[in-house]
Order: C-alpha cells, then structure tokens, then sequence
C-alpha cells in the first residue's frame, strides 16, 4: 500500500512482475491484521489479482503467475493475495514440486519480449506519455487485460495435469442442487466450506462460489454459473465507502445485470482489520439468507458482527 502509483507504474510498462501480497488493513488506526483493503484499492491498478484459500493455493498460484505474467498475450504483472496472520503466520502441509519440474513448467525460456527487466544490463526507466499517444497505450493495456483469461484458464488446466490440483477462475462448493449461495475469497472460503457442511446435514440447500480470480473479473462466466439461484450472499472483507456496496458485490451486481430474472444479491462487510468470522457466523447469514428466498431483506449492505 506505500508503494501505490508504482503500482500503476508497473502495470503499465508491461512488466511481468509476480508479487506476493500479505493482506492487512490499512491505517488509520494502525493496524496490521488481516482484510482485503490493500488490494482492492488497487483493483484498478492493472495487476491480474488471485486470491488463495490456503498455503497449498499460495504456493499453487504463484507457480502459476508466472506463466500467466510472461505469456506475451498478456505481459501484467500479477498480484497473488493470501490472507494476513491467518495464512501468512500458519503451518500447513504444502505439496511442492521438484525444481526441475517447477521450471519445466514456468518454461525453458523466460526472458519475456520487450521486457525492460533485464538483470545482466539495468536500466532506470521513467516514460513521459502524454496527449498524443497516452490513450492508445493505455487501450494496449485493456487489450492485454482482457487477453488475460483464456490464459489464465490454459495455465490452470496445464497445471492440474501436472499436479492433479485444477485452477479456474472460481470454484463451486456444493451446489448443484443449491437455491442460496455466498462468495467468498481467500481463507474465508475454508470456514464457509465448514458453515455449509453444517447447514447441509440439517437439510439446507446452500454453497460456496470460492472466487480465486478478482482481475480480471469473470463476468461472463459467473452470470452464467450464477443465473439459476434464488439468493446470492457476498462476503466482502473490504469496505468501498460512498458506493452501494464492497467491490466484491457491485461486481457481482454488474456481472448480472440484464438477466431476465436474475437472483437477488445480499452484501456482507465483514472482518475489518483481522475481525474474525466464525463457521457459526456464516450459518447466521446463510440463514438470513435462505429467509430472503420468500421475504425482502431490509438493506442489500449488512455490516456484520460490529457492536452497535
């Protein structure tokens, strides 16, 4: 977050930088624990943005952002966000790879085209663009974006012959029979998938969409996955003050815009700073929301689990 216009700066140069990014809240007050703000104020940034479940995604995603960043129909750089404290300071089992392997897969040659990286010959590099040509780089940067998904799908699926563990831009969770489901990105995802194993043993009929790609944003894919549902929860750790809702929601909400009956979508801010959400919590909204099935909500923002 103290390195916000180079953000941008990389992004538009075209570098394929693959960045780690702990997630924490953003001051003031300080405070160093884990929600989403850091990435989601730079979702506009022009970084690919991954969001991990777990250590094994961790480690997963960013083997895959490499081939993602370097193939030269897309050259961005990509940020693989995983969850602050939760994540970042736990012990898990991981399943690694051999290095040969490991670079078997990135690639034999991995000197991207054009690139200004270069370790054998550094160079400091500060381009001025201004009204001529501004616009027309900045259309190349769009393209590349939207150049972006059908590699991201190559990558996941080369990946998961390798290893056996499949990527794709979102993952479904128990819901091929589901009236209500909630989205959820990064460890939020794991506890949910306990919330909606409890609701599922008492008869409910709920899922889990784990979002893993936020930029560039599926639209397509998730209107078409989503359409069918009764009620749509979004859990977003992340607070878009002055909007309708968190990023997660207003994408959501755009993402189905136009359907002919598309299924009403509820907004939950949740886990500011580190908060933590329970299992128990999310059967609360998945509750809440199974109610929204035959009832209006009052609001379509909730912010959950503050002191009032």
């Amino acid at each position: 977050a103290l390195m916000w216009e180079i953000l941008y700066i990389a992004a538009s140069t075209r570098l394929p930088i693959v960045m780690a990014v702990v997630n924490r809240a953003l001051s003031a007050p300080i405070n160093i624990h884990s929600d989403h703000s850091d990435t989601m104020g730079a979702r506009d940034a022009g970084w690919i943005q991954i969001y991990a479940e777990n250590s094994q995604e961790v480690y997963d995603n960013i083997i895959q952002a490499f081939k993602i960043a370097e193939d030269e129909r897309v050259l961005l750089p990509v940020m693989v966000s995983f969850d602050g404290f939760i994540i970042s300071h736990t012990t898990e089992l991981v399943e690694v790879l051999d290095e040969d392997e490991a670079l078997g897969f990135i690639g034999p040659e991995r000197k991207a085209k054009f690139s200004l990286l270069d370790v054998e010959n550094p160079i400091t590099v500060g381009p001025l663009d201004l009204q001529d040509y501004y616009m027309e780089h900045k259309r190349q940067q769009i393209e590349a974006m939207f150049n972006a998904p059908p590699v991201i799908k190559e990558v996941g699926k080369a990946y998961g012959e390798l290893t056996g563990r499949y990527y794709d831009f979102f993952h479904p969770y128990r819901c091929d029979d589901a009236e209500v489901v909630i989205i959820a990105l990064g460890s939020t995802a794991g506890t949910a998938k306990v919330a909606i194993d409890r609701m599922r043993d008492k008869g409910h009929k709920v899922g889990l969409v784990k979002l893993r790609v936020f930029r560039p944003f599926p639209h397509e894919e998730l209107a078409e996955f989503l359409k069918n549902f009764k009620v749509v929860g979004v859990m977003d750790r992340s607070a878009s003050f002055g909007a309708q809702g968190g990023p997660v929601f207003t994408e959501i909400r755009s993402a189905l815009y136009g359907l002919p009956n598309p299924p009403l979508v509820v907004d939950y801010l949740y886990g500011l700073g580190g908060r933590d959400i329970k299992a128990t919590e999310i059967e609360e909204i998945l509750s809440q929301l199974l109610e929204f099935r035959t009832k209006a909500p009052e609001t379509l923002f909730n912010v959950w689990g503050v002191r009032e």
